[in-house]
């Protein structure tokens, strides 16, 4: 058997052993032959690092836009943002500080509970939010069906195997 021709597939899930062509140096490095997890892998690292570059001109982090937009849809607390954004309290307390000092949120005291503090959106910070809106628009690769892409997307966003790792 000879080597694989350029977009041949080297091998899928799919495929049994007997059925699949015997990689080739050449033949891994090309996109069209990578399994569906290195290639779900290389595109999330491409758009997270589209993501950054373009984030670091506004001066904030993916970590500060998810926040940005979790208190623009009315979650107020420190606990409440770790919840939603699904990370550790320790992971959201320094992504609040760091965007406190940055005079992008401020922590209020909670009228209702002295022991809480509100977190809120200064003016900066919602100029900011109101400046990263278009940025998917910009950074994202467009795609031939988006709405394809979206719900194979949610599908292993919401598969019980990540969803227990999430």
């Amino acid at each position: 058997m000879g080597a694989p021709a350029l977009g041949e597939r080297v091998y899928d899930e799919r495929m049994t052993s007997a059925e699949a062509v015997p990689p080739t140096v050449e033949s891994v490095h090309v996109p069209e032959n990578w399994s569906s997890g290195r290639l779900l892998s290389t595109a999330a690292r491409l758009v997270e690092r589209a993501w950054a570059d373009a984030l670091e001109q506004l001066g904030l982090t993916h970590a500060g836009l998810i926040v940005l937009q979790l208190l623009e849809s009315g979650v107020t607390t420190q606990a409440e943002l770790a919840r939603h954004a699904r990370v550790e309290a320790q992971t959201m307390s320094r992504t609040v500080d760091r965007l406190e000092r940055e005079g992008l949120v401020e922590r209020v005291p909670d009228a209702a509970d002295r022991r809480r503090h509100i977190i809120r959106m200064t003016h900066s910070g919602a100029a900011i939010w109101q400046r990263s809106l278009g940025l998917e628009k910009t950074v994202f690769p467009e795609v031939d069906d988006p709405d394809a892409l979206r719900a194979a997307l949610l599908q292993i966003v919401h598969a019980p195997a990540v969803a227990r790792r999430a």
